[in-house]
């Protein structure tokens, strides 16, 4: 089994998004192992999207991810992090498959509605900055 990281960002969260997306992810045999909501913090939101540092979406991105609550969750199932990703289809959500969450719910690509890890590493990464492992059940 393997697991990955997810966050269901501020826009989803203001429009009451999380069931319907949750509904998804368990309907793909994705288990959520840990789920918490937060405030993002600015410092939190920079070291976390630190790679995109140099990129000009990344003040924007900064400002929108610490815009309201978010819901960070760590998912459990085989394949998890390709089977999230194909779940949230593709970042610009005029090119995501029908069906996917970004094609549903997604504003914009920068209110795109979630995030997931796009490899083990960063998955490791991502939950191991926002989960203990005794949070992890």
């Amino acid at each position: 089994m393997q697991k990955t990281f997810s966050i269901i960002k501020p826009d989803a969260v203001k429009r009451n998004l999380i069931g319907h997306i949750n509904q998804m992810i368990e309907s793909s045999d994705l288990k959520i192992l840990a789920s918490k909501k937060m405030y993002l913090t600015k410092n939190q939101a920079e070291l976390f999207y630190k790679v995109h540092n140099e990129k000009p979406f990344y003040n924007s991105l900064i400002e929108y991810m610490t815009s309201g609550p978010v819901q960070v969750q760590v998912l459990e199932g085989k394949d998890a992090i390709v089977k999230y990703r194909k779940i949230m289809g593709a970042t610009n959500p005029f090119e995501a498959e029908d069906g996917t969450i970004r094609k549903l719910y997604a504003e914009s690509i920068e209110a795109n509605s979630v995030h997931g890890s796009d490899s083990e590493e960063n998955a490791k990464i991502e939950i191991n900055f926002f989960f203990s492992g005794s949070e992890l059940v």
